[in-house]
């Protein structure tokens, strides 16, 4: 009794302070910020609160007006210039229709710049550029280097919210790819040796796994002779027993399986031809259109000649594309299509960098099975 009394004392002079406390939440609040489900909240979370900063910033009802005056400005500046010259007796024909043409095409440069970053769809109505499904995609298009340019930050703070968020984006985006594409890769890589993989194959997997590191046992057992000088006994005796293993793959044993060139091929032009087909029935697109914009976007090359939601009008539903979108509370419309573009590319470029890993691993595997076999010809011809 008294030993079990001192170690509840013992135990209440050790329990944790709040301080403590807080700092063991803290560890793992940040371990589930950077496990793997984390990191997709991180990103999602990330995009939301930048779509949410840039409709604060270059959203504002001020900053399209402001447009609107310019341009007014600038059509009645362009109106008085011509009437000038219209009441001047000094210009000839010719001349006088060079220099109506001069101050058109500089009232013309002026809108198309304007509209470029603003839809104005009416006095009664919004500008549709900064909504929040448009400020979301914007938001991922620059965590993702994608970058389309057919929305641009026009004020100063824009440009420098858009610098410090992308400094901070990119790199999240990048564990985000390196975590998901890796774990894609080893749940494809498993369901591949377990559906993919007949009997046989399996057998003849496991026996060239267990030979090649019994070669790579006794490259390490050699070097170490020729280091020391002194090899233990039994080991190789041991080792040897490796070659005799059951028919199935354990997941361990599926990480050393490597998946065809072709079936990643085959896996990202599926893909990229869904999206073809989806695109082309949100957007009025050709199908070609279509798988041109989906390559050019998990390429993140991004030219932004394609950009999903330039058909849209903002009402929450475009006839002739068939957009539909969601009007919240406040007013505001957030279109499908944006969401599901950002959707799509976001787990397609996931799925890429699965490809690609997958690959990388094919043509290592494929160049150190053509090492082993000149290793092996140059011993047999010495």
């Amino acid at each position: 009794m008294e030993r079990k009394r001192s170690g509840r004392r013992y135990y209440n002079k050790r329990k944790k302070t709040w301080t403590q406390q807080c700092k063991d939440y803290l560890r793992q609040f940040i371990a589930f910020l950077f496990s793997n489900i984390g990191i997709i909240c991180l990103v999602v979370g990330y995009t939301i609160a930048g779509a949410f900063m840039f409709i604060f910033i270059e959203g504002a009802p001020g900053n399209a007006m402001a447009v609107i005056d310019r341009v007014g400005a600038n059509r009645s500046g362009t109106a008085d210039r011509i009437w000038d010259m219209v009441c001047c007796n000094a210009y000839c024909e010719d001349e006088w229709k060079q220099e109506v043409q001069v101050h058109l095409r500089s009232f013309q440069s002026h809108v198309i710049e304007a509209v470029r970053n603003f839809s104005y769809e009416g006095p009664n109505k919004q500008m549709t550029r900064w909504s929040f499904s448009g400020s979301f995609l914007y938001s991922l298009s620059v965590i993702t280097t994608i970058g389309y340019g057919n929305v641009t930050p026009r004020t100063l703070l824009g440009k420098l919210a858009t610098i410090l968020y992308a400094i901070v984006g990119m790199p999240l985006f990048l564990l985000y790819l390196s975590n998901i594409g890796d774990i894609l890769a080893k749940s494809f890589k498993w369901i591949y040796a377990k559906c993919c993989l007949c009997r046989n194959c399996k057998k003849r997997r496991k026996r060239m796994l267990a030979i090649q590191r019994k070669e790579q046992w006794k490259m390490d057992m050699r070097d170490f002779k020729l280091n020391t000088g002194v090899l233990t006994e039994g080991e190789e005796s041991d080792d040897e027993g490796t070659t005799d293993g059951s028919s199935s793959l354990s997941f361990n044993d599926t990480q050393e399986v490597t998946v065809p060139i072709s079936l990643c091929l085959t896996i990202m032009v599926g893909y990229i031809s869904g999206g073809a087909i989806l695109f082309s029935k949100w957007e009025s697109w050709e199908f070609f259109d279509g798988s041109y914009f989906c390559f050019i976007s998990l390429s993140t090359i991004g030219f932004g000649d394609f950009v999903p939601g330039n058909s849209i009008t903002g009402t929450g539903t475009n006839p002739s594309s068939g957009t539909t979108g969601i009007r919240t509370s406040a007013g505001t419309v957030i279109e499908l299509s944006f969401i599901l573009c950002s959707m799509y590319l976001m787990l397609g470029m996931a799925l890429i960098a699965m490809c690609f890993n997958l690959m990388q691993q094919d043509v290592v595997m494929k160049i150190r099975t053509c090492t082993d076999i000149v290793r092996r010809i140059s011993r047999c011809k010495n």
